[in-house]
């Protein structure tokens, strides 16, 4: 049997239409979306049809996501015994695996998700922003560029350490394009990519939002979680006392996936990573971590039906 690490998908992996095959031909799943629109007050099944273009907006992403994700992991759960080593999550994603790790109640995790997610639009109304990504980065070049350029308008930093071969950067429009500049002169990078995002989360521009979150998480009550869930912020396992504390400040810091990784990696015999939620990047981050690790992903029905003939098959 695989002993695998649990990858969550963030933000940004959406698409319309996501979940909805799997609404319409798993009870269980459809459970569970059903559930976490009654918990969080969204008509999610619409959210996730995208028909008015609310996958767009932060708002309304980060719940439909969230419960995607935990609806694959209820058929995982039912279909498979799974042998996992600990759990991952990107930003966002952090939250579906605290929920499945039993750290976070589903349903007190789905109206977290709604405030979290009208916090973060709010500043996002509020400042203009962007992220890019730099692929193929010196990273302490990319690091000393940022601070060169934040000399002068404090308002770029990394935003993301995704892999060896990945980092983001986000700020202002003007503070990213002039760094972007500035890494092409220098060849830091080999390829800088603007990403279409509400705004440049996991920045200082992203502080009023943090604020906002502890004191809402001052409200909520955690369980230490049943398997390890490593925090984007710290690289190091979720507690029960520390979860509000980090949360709190992941928003406005930057996330480091590859150290999550690295840690399970360093700490248990894992032999595989599988991803459940929409898209595959996380997957494609951890191949650039480790190209030995065999990868997985489930993000509707066809993916679900081959991973359980891989399965089988092993």
């Amino acid at each position: 049997m695989e002993k695998l690490i649990l990858l969550f998908s963030g933000q940004g992996a959406q698409y319309s239409g996501m979940g909805l095959d799997l609404y319409q031909n798993d009870p269980l799943f459809k459970e569970k979306i059903d559930q976490a629109s009654q918990a969080s007050g969204l008509d999610l099944v619409k959210i996730l049809a995208n028909k008015d273009g609310q996958l767009d907006k932060t708002a309304y992403v980060q719940p439909a996501l969230v419960a995607v994700s935990l609806g694959i992991y209820a058929m995982l759960k039912r279909d498979y015994t799974l042998d996992i080593a600990g759990m991952v999550g990107l930003s966002l994603g952090e939250y579906g695996a605290l929920m499945a790790s039993g750290a976070l109640d589903e349903r007190e995790g789905m109206r977290l998700l709604r405030a979290r997610g009208e916090y973060m639009q709010t500043d996002a109304d509020a400042n203009a922003s962007m992220l890019a990504a730099v692929l193929g980065p010196d990273i302490p070049q990319v690091e000393a560029i940022c601070q060169q350029v934040n000399q002068a308008d404090h308002s770029v930093a990394v935003a993301n350490y995704n892999s060896p071969k990945q980092v983001v950067i986000g700020g202002s429009p003007a503070a990213v394009t002039q760094t972007i500049e500035k890494l092409q002169t220098a060849g830091a990078a080999k390829k800088v990519v603007p990403l279409q995002v509400s705004g440049a989360f996991h920045t200082p521009l992203f502080k009023n939002s943090s604020s906002q979150l502890e004191w809402r998480l001052q409200t909520v009550g955690f369980n230490e979680p049943q398997v390890p869930v490593i925090s984007n912020t710290t690289g190091q396992p979720f507690t029960k006392d520390n979860v509000a504390t980090i949360l709190s400040r992941q928003v406005c810091v930057p996330t480091h996936f590859a150290d999550c990784v690295k840690y399970l990696l360093a700490k248990r015999e894992v032999t595989g990573v599988l991803e459940i939620g929409p898209g595959v990047t996380l997957s494609k981050f951890v191949k650039q971590i480790d190209r030995n690790l065999a990868r997985y992903h489930i993000e509707d029905l066809a993916t679900y039906r081959d991973y359980g003939a891989q399965v089988r098959g092993n």
